[in-house]
């Protein structure tokens, strides 16, 4: 399969299971992954939670390409991480393309591609 083939498979998940408009937006995917690493469910979040789950889905994702490391879970029961290298400053349109070869990395990891 190819990145195109599988970002396809990522974007059909995320419109079946969550009912988005085809096409939705990596800020939405990564507020839902960030649910799905704290476990929290579905539930009214604070301005400061979503931003906090959208800093938790990034850090996970990013985690295999060795920016940063799981380091426990905080009192509140969220997941930590460690920085362990900057991400490189990078273009808009490049900050996605990692985002999305982040997600389509994490989907195979979690088996979730394998669902369809």
């Amino acid at each position: 399969m190819t990145e195109r083939e599988y970002w396809e498979k990522v974007e059909h998940f995320f419109q079946t299971h969550f009912d988005m408009e085809p096409h939705p937006p990596v800020e939405n995917m990564l507020f839902l992954i960030g649910v799905q690493e704290v476990g929290s469910g579905k539930q009214e979040y604070s301005k400061d939670d979503k931003v906090n789950l959208l800093h938790v889905a990034v850090c996970r994702l990013l985690q295999p390409y060795g920016y940063y490391r799981f380091a426990g879970f905080d009192a509140d029961g969220w997941p930590r991480y460690e920085e362990l290298e900057s991400v490189p400053q990078l273009k808009p349109n490049e900050q996605t393309l990692l985002m999305k070869k982040a997600i389509i990395q994490y989907f195979m990891d979690e088996g979730l591609l394998n669902e369809q």
